[in-house]
């Protein structure tokens, strides 16, 4: 006995099975350099101001007269907003759950560009922590 078994079926050009390939890894690639990388609105000359301005230095840290540079990383998205906010250098619990709070409370950034399309980007930085000096 044989059984005959019947399929259509049609293939997918290449230049289709690519451009869904580059949409969906577009979506989902966490570029770290990009042609034009992410951007803060006004520069981060007008970043420096925003957290110059809302940094609440911890009671706790003023305290143990703590102070450094917190290096965070995080993930500017294709719509600007920030994602995955982490610290990779840290100073003390206070002071980089500060960093943290600063950055996902910032407004959403120009996203970076690459081959003319928004990508996703993983963007670092350092944030200063500094006592005033007392001259006593």
């Amino acid at each position: 006995m044989t059984i005959a078994l019947l399929a259509t079926f049609s293939l997918a050009s290449k230049a289709q099975i690519l451009d869904s390939t580059k949409k969906a890894l577009s979506d989902t690639v966490i570029f770290t350099v990009v042609e034009k990388m992410p951007e803060y609105p006004g520069g981060m000359n007008r970043f420096y101001k925003y957290v110059g301005k809302n940094l609440r230095y911890p009671a706790k840290a003023i305290k143990n007269e703590t102070s450094g540079n917190v290096q965070l990383t995080f993930v500017v998205e294709k719509d600007g907003s920030l994602t995955d906010v982490r610290i990779i250098k840290g100073v003390s619990p206070e002071i980089d759950a500060e960093a943290i709070r600063l950055i996902k409370e910032c407004s959403n950034w120009k996203p970076g560009v690459q081959s003319g399309r928004t990508v996703r980007v993983q963007y670092g930085l350092y944030i200063l922590f500094k006592l005033p000096t007392t001259n006593n």
